[in-house]
């Protein structure tokens, strides 16, 4: 018997009834039980960092889904993709409104298992990027969380309030949707996540009404930010979009189907790692995320 937790807007379930064997679609049933959320509007994030499961086989047993006793798993309710699809489809076709609009393009961040801080510091400050900005956004948000324990529980965090504010302070440690979620609250800003394997944007404080956006661009394992550039190399990057601009997300997932074609993005159950600590070769998510918690060693290099 599998024991899992379900977070939701609705609160946090016990999930009971699915074991190794259970599927794909029985986990998605489950999930709707307890959260109303249609099967097919789901988003089910799990790990540390938290990562989206791939739900398009219903077949495919749990055993084989980087799911384990004792998880938590996070449930939002994908309600745009389909309306943000239709758009870029749209965009697309228009040759001349693609001509009428600067491009968007991504802003390469060094790979420094700091990139998710550096990427949100330089599109939430305009487009500056400053060397000592991701310990001061590691800093931040064991700020937030240390100061909110009530919220902020062992549920939440997947480890105590303490040890997650010990451990979001490494600069070997990724960070992921817990820190973009707590990062778009404080900058009062939407963050949108573009993945470039399942050509989807995964939207942080979409239901808050804030009138900022900022997109990032997600290849597995990598975040870099995106920006419009224009054509007057005096004229500065843009990082700051109005949230009722929908022509830059249709912009960002073009870019993100253009990555996938060329086939530009990791894929995080057979993608091979190296623990740079003790130099073990590991294969997927789960392999590192079980070294790590057997070891605590957390700091990895793809090979």
């Amino acid at each position: 018997m599998l024991r899992l937790r379900c977070k939701a807007k609705n609160g946090t379930h016990l999930m009971q009834g699915l074991t190794s064997v259970s599927n794909v679609q029985e986990l998605k049933d489950k999930v709707e039980e307890l959260t109303g959320i249609p099967s097919a509007l789901q988003k089910i994030m799990v790990g540390f960092p938290p990562s989206s499961l791939d739900l398009r086989n219903g077949e495919l047993p749990l055993k084989d889904c980087p799911i384990k006793s004792g998880d938590t798993l996070i449930v939002e309710e994908e309600r745009d993709t389909l309306k943000i699809k239709v758009s870029v489809s749209n965009f697309s076709a228009k040759s001349s409104d693609k001509d009428t609009f600067p491009h968007l393009i991504r802003h390469v961040v060094p790979a420094d298992n700091s990139c998710l801080f550096t990427s949100i510091h330089y599109v939430v400050e305009g487009g500056v990027c400053e060397p000592s900005c991701a310990p001061e956004m590691r800093n931040l948000i064991a700020q937030i969380v240390a100061s909110d324990p009530d919220s902020y529980t062992e549920a939440v965090l997947g480890k105590s309030n303490g040890d997650y504010c010990n451990w979001i302070r490494q600069e070997d440690t990724w960070g992921g949707a817990i820190e973009i979620s707590l990062l778009s609250k404080f900058y009062q800003c939407e963050m949108c996540v573009v993945d470039t394997q399942t050509v989807r944007i995964d939207r942080f404080g979409e239901d808050v009404g804030y009138t900022k956006r900022v997109l990032l661009i997600y290849d597995g394992i990598h975040y870099d930010p995106l920006e419009r550039q224009f054509e007057d190399p005096e004229t500065p990057p843009q990082t700051i979009f109005s949230t009722a601009d929908d022509v830059v997300l249709a912009q960002a997932l073009e870019l993100a189907d253009e990555a996938r074609r060329k086939r530009q993005f990791t894929d995080l159950n057979r993608f091979t790692l190296r623990c740079v600590v003790c130099q073990k070769g590991l294969v997927g998510q789960v392999e590192a995320r079980d070294h790590a918690k057997e070891t605590g060693h957390t700091n990895f290099g793809e090979i």
